[in-house]
């Protein structure tokens, strides 16, 4: 915490928010100031929770505000992160699953967004197709966050960012290395990461390789960045003199019948001792949850290089700071 503090009280400057109105999609969308500004927005407001809770508890920037949260797909951390931050902030969060409301069945997503943002100050949605939650936003009035697609997770690489600048403080230059299936998660992840000035290196069986548009996106935003993307199928190579190691589920909702196929395919890529041995010597361990022994071992993801836990909480932190700025406001430490 003493890290934390000193952070936020020499970026203060950086909490004038440019997304007032707009939805957050993805990360690429967002500028490297931007993405820089939420992640110090969240540290702020989690130091404020942490260091004087009640002066925080009295604040409630958004009392009186709403938000609808769709869940298409069930979620342990994004659920209780949202509602959680949400009533922190003084707003309330109503949960909307597949048995709330007829989403996209026996009425339309456009006609959703528009009844929706009549209600509701903003809008969260956890769905399986990322057309759904780009429907959402075209009709939408009010602004709309994507909670998960198919596509992207741009709260999980949030959260993930934060994580690693409270462990380490400067990413410039640290090497984050992924290990595992070429997905949603890894997308957003692959984009915060350069844009925070790290080098990445991604291992993923051929089968399982980053959606084309997305690598491109990367190329490009390395050589603008400085720093290196490479991509291959060895999970040695990948994780050699690696500051962090990032994995994922194999087997992700909606894919279960190939279970026993990914597993197979993904032989060889499970985090463990001899692996992450390759690192460097203060290399840390990320996993977004829920996680499966046969994506990283015990040995490995209870250890003190671990910091999933530390990154599930700070899932809470950065959804509330996404949800003051596409608000237009700001959590003052006054």
């Amino acid at each position: 915490l003493k890290f934390q503090t000193r952070l936020i009280s020499s970026s203060q400057k950086c909490f004038a928010s440019t997304l007032a109105g707009k939805h957050l999609m993805c990360i690429s969308q967002l500028s490297n100031a931007e993405l820089e500004g939420l992640i110090d927005h969240s540290i702020a407001i989690k130091t404020a929770w942490k260091t004087k809770p009640d002066a925080a508890r009295a604040k409630r920037p958004i009392l009186g505000q709403t938000m609808s949260m769709i869940f298409q797909k069930r979620s342990t951390r994004t659920r209780v992160s949202t509602e959680t931050g949400m009533f922190l902030l003084g707003g309330h969060g109503l949960m909307l699953g597949p048995q709330d409301i007829q989403l996209g069945v026996n009425e339309s997503m456009r006609d959703t967004a528009i009844v929706l943002s009549r209600f509701n100050d903003i809008i969260l949605a956890r769905v399986f197709a990322h057309k759904d939650v780009e429907e959402l936003s075209t009709y939408s009035t009010v602004p709309v966050i994507n909670a998960l697609s198919d596509k992207y997770h741009p709260l999980q690489a949030l959260a993930d960012i934060m994580t690693l600048k409270e462990h380490f403080g400067d990413l410039k230059g640290k090497t984050l290395s992924w290990v595992g299936d070429g997905n949603n998660v890894l997308h957003d992840l692959m984009i915060a990461s350069i844009k925070s000035g790290m080098h990445v290196k991604v291992a993923t069986p051929p089968a399982y390789r980053p959606d084309a548009d997305i690598m491109a996106t990367a190329f490009a935003l390395a050589v603008a960045n400085g720093v290196s993307l490479t991509v291959t199928a060895d999970p040695r190579e990948a994780v050699s003199g690696s500051h962090v190691v990032v994995t994922d589920t194999w087997v992700s909702m909606g894919q279960e019948e190939e279970a026993k196929k990914r597993k197979l395919d993904f032989t060889g890529y499970q985090v463990n001792k001899d692996l992450f041995g390759l690192t460097a010597k203060d290399a840390v361990f990320l996993h977004c949850l829920p996680r499966k022994p046969e994506e990283v071992s015990d040995e490995i993801f209870y250890s003190n290089n671990s910091l999933v836990f530390p990154e599930a909480e700070n899932r809470q932190w950065t959804v509330m700071a996404v949800t003051l700025e596409l608000l237009g406001k700001k959590w003052t430490n006054n």
